[in-house]
């Protein structure tokens, strides 16, 4: 085996030189003792001085919002059951007319086409009286006699 260094290892650290601006100074040595811990002061994030505690929910509290929440639930559902219209619902119109199915409608479109104020269902019942159908099923160029208004 060759050894190809023999220097010893020297004990003492070497500093490189450093090159500085004129005029600039060495970082002040360290005021803190040896395994102290950092200290970080003026970070600039504010933190609130008010208590972080909480305070508990008491069961009266849990009941209180229990019962307000099953108030708001049932106006929701009287609001969707009544639909939240006031007044009367308009009416099946009184006049009659005699309309052509035409292609791709179902009762559904023609009773929207023939009376599209009054409700959908009452006007094909309707049509359905005048016309003497057992279905809802109706055909192109199908005649039809249908209340219009």
């Amino acid at each position: 085996m060759t050894i190809l260094d023999t220097r010893e290892n020297q004990a003492t650290p070497q500093f490189r030189p450093v090159d500085r601006p004129a005029g600039a100074r060495r970082r002040p040595p360290s005021r803190r003792p040896g395994g102290a811990p950092v200290r970080y002061r003026n970070t600039g994030v504010l933190v609130s001085r008010a208590s972080h505690r909480r305070r508990p929910i008491t069961p009266v509290t849990t009941v209180l919002l229990a019962v307000v929440a099953a108030g708001i639930t049932v106006w929701l559902g009287l609001v969707a059951q009544f639909g939240g219209v006031v007044g009367e619902s308009a009416s099946v119109p009184d006049r009659l007319a005699v309309v052509q199915v035409q292609t791709g409608e179902t009762l559904q479109h023609v009773a929207g086409r023939v009376a599209p104020d009054a409700p959908a269902s009452q006007v094909i019942d309707r049509i359905r009286e005048l016309n003497q159908l057992d279905t809802v099923a109706v055909h192109a160029g199908q005649t039809l006699i249908a209340p219009i208004g």
